[in-house]
C-alpha cells in the first residue's frame, strides 16, 4: 500500500521512458529537466553524485542512475518498479523487432522521422553540462579538471576505461588539499544488503557453469544456457556503454564461425533500431536474443528476448544496489568526501565532451537544409529547456514531427 504514494513518481518515469532518445548521455539531460527541474526528487548535487558513482561499475549507467533516483524516494522496491518501467518499453520493442528484421530490411523502411533525434541529444546534453557546471566548477582547480577530463573524454570515448579512471583521478587530485571540502557530519548510514552481491556472484558461476557443461555435452538447448551466459557477462563486464557493447556483440554473434547467428546487416539493423527509439540502449540485447533463437521456433525466440533483457540488466541493478549503501557510508570520511568536488568536475568535463563528440557526426556546416535545421534544434532545445518550463516529452515529439515534415 506504502507504494500507492509514490504513483505520480512512476507516471513520471514512464513519461519519461517513453521520450528518453538520445542515449545514455542525451537521456542524463531529460533527468535533470524531468527529476530536478520539474519533480525536484532529487538534487542537482545528487544526481551528479550518481551518475559520477554509476560511471565507475560496469553495466548500463543511465539505467544505474535511475534506477538510484527510485531507491533514494522509496528504497529497493520502489527502485525495482522505477528498473522495470524503465527496461520494458524499449525491450518489448527490440524483441518484436526481432521477428520484423526481415520486412525491415526487405522493404527499406525509412526511419526519416528519427532525423532530428540526434541534434535534439546534443541539446540535451549541452543542458545538463551548463546546469552541472554552475553547481560544480567554482575554482581553479575544478576548473583545470574538467578541462582535461573533457580532452581526455572526446579523444578516448570509445576506450571503456576512460570513465572510471578520469572519475578516481578527479578524487584524488582535489584531497591534495585538506581545506577545499570540510568533513561532512550526521550522514545517517545505509543498510548494506550483502544479499546482492551474494547473488550476482552465484548467477555469474551458475551461468557460466551451465553453459559450459551445455557445450560439453551438447544439450538439446544448449543454446539458450549459453545466450544466458553471454547476455550475464555482458552485463556484469562492460564498462563505457553501447559504443563498448556493440563489438564486443559483433564478435559473439556475427564474427565467430561456430555461431555465426545473424547476417552484418541484421546486427547493424538492430542497433540502428535501438537508437532511434526512447529508453536504454542495452535493450537491444532482446533484439540479439531473438535473432540467437529464431530457427528454433516462436516460443525459443520469445524465450531468448527475455533472456537477454533479463541477462544484460539484471547485474547492472545487483551491483548498484550494492555498491551504492557501501558509497553513501564512506561519505562520513573526509577523503571521500573531498573526492566529490573532483569527481563533480570530471562528471562535468565528460558530459561537455560528449556533447562535442555526438556534434562531429552532425550536419551544421552545410548550406542546406538539414544542416540549418539541426542548428535550429540544437540551439532551440538549448534554449527551451533552459528558459522554459516545457516538459521534455513535448521537445521530442517536436523534433519527430520535424522529422517528418523535411
Amino acid at each position: 500500500m506504502v507504494l500507492f504514494r509514490h504513483i505520480p513518481f512512476l507516471k513520471a518515469v514512464f513519461y519519461y521512458t517513453i521520450s528518453a532518445f538520445g542515449g545514455p548521455q542525451g537521456h542524463l539531460g531529460m533527468m535533470m529537466k524531468t527529476f530536478v527541474d520539474k519533480r525536484r526528487d532529487i538534487t542537482k548535487e545528487e544526481l551528479m553524485e550518481y551518475v559520477a558513482f554509476c560511471q565507475l561499475l560496469p553495466g548500463a549507467s543511465s539505467t544505474q542512475t535511475l534506477t538510484l533516483i527510485g531507491y533514494k524516494r522509496g528504497g529497493v522496491p520502489l527502485a525495482i518498479l522505477t528498473l522495470l518501467i524503465w527496461i520494458l518499453p524499449a525491450s518489448i520493442l527490440m524483441g518484436i523487432f526481432s521477428f520484423l528484421v526481415h520486412y525491415v530490411n526487405t522493404y527499406h523502411v525509412s526511419l526519416d522521422i528519427f532525423t532530428y533525434i540526434q541534434p535534439m541529444a546534443v541539446g540535451f546534453i549541452a543542458f545538463a553540462a551548463f546546469k552541472m557546471y554552475k553547481v560544480s566548477i567554482k575554482n581553479t582547480i575544478t576548473y583545470v579538471i574538467m578541462l582535461v577530463a573533457l580532452f581526455a573524454t572526446y579523444l578516448f570515448f570509445k576506450t571503456p576505461w576512460v570513465f572510471p579512471i578520469l572519475i578516481v583521478l578527479g578524487g584524488v587530485v582535489t584531497n591534495f588539499s585538506d581545506k577545499r571540502i570540510p568533513e561532512k557530519e550526521n550522514i545517517s548510514p545505509k543498510h548494506i544488503k550483502w544479499t546482492n552481491i551474494w547473488l550476482f556472484i552465484l548467477i555469474f558461476l551458475i551461468v557460466g557453469f551451465l553453459s559450459e557443461t551445455a557445450r560439453k555435452h551438447d544439450w538439446k538447448d544448449k543454446r539458450a544456457y549459453n545466450l544466458s551466459e553471454n547476455t550475464y557477462r555482458f552485463g556484469s563486464l562492460v564498462f563505457g556503454g553501447g559504443d563498448v557493447l556493440m563489438p564486443m556483440m559483433y564478435e559473439q554473434y556475427v564474427v565467430r564461425e561456430k555461431t555465426n547467428y545473424m547476417s552484418k546487416e541484421e546486427y547493424l539493423t538492430g542497433w540502428g533500431l535501438v537508437r532511434a527509439i526512447p529508453g536504454p540502449v542495452f535493450s537491444v540485447t532482446a533484439y540479439t536474443g531473438g535473432m540467437v533463437m529464431r530457427d528454433l521456433g516462436t516460443k525459443m525466440q520469445l524465450l531468448g528476448c527475455l533472456i537477454g533483457c533479463i541477462g544484460i540488466f539484471l547485474p547492472s541493478a545487483l551491483l548498484v544496489l550494492f555498491f551504492y549503501p557501501v558509497w553513501h557510508n564512506l561519505k562520513k570520511y573526509a577523503v571521500v568526501f573531498r573526492s566529490l568536488e573532483g569527481i563533480n568536475a570530471v562528471v562535468v568535463g565528460i558530459m561537455s565532451a560528449s556533447s562535442l563528440y555526438l556534434l562531429k557526426d552532425i550536419s551544421i556546416t552545410g548550406l542546406d537544409t538539414v544542416s540549418f535545421v539541426n542548428i535550429f534544434v540544437i540551439i532551440g532545445t538549448f534554449y527551451l529547456l533552459t528558459f522554459t518550463k516545457i516538459p521534455a516529452p513535448f521537445i521530442v515529439l517536436g523534433c519527430l514531427a520535424l522529422g517528418f515534415i523535411f
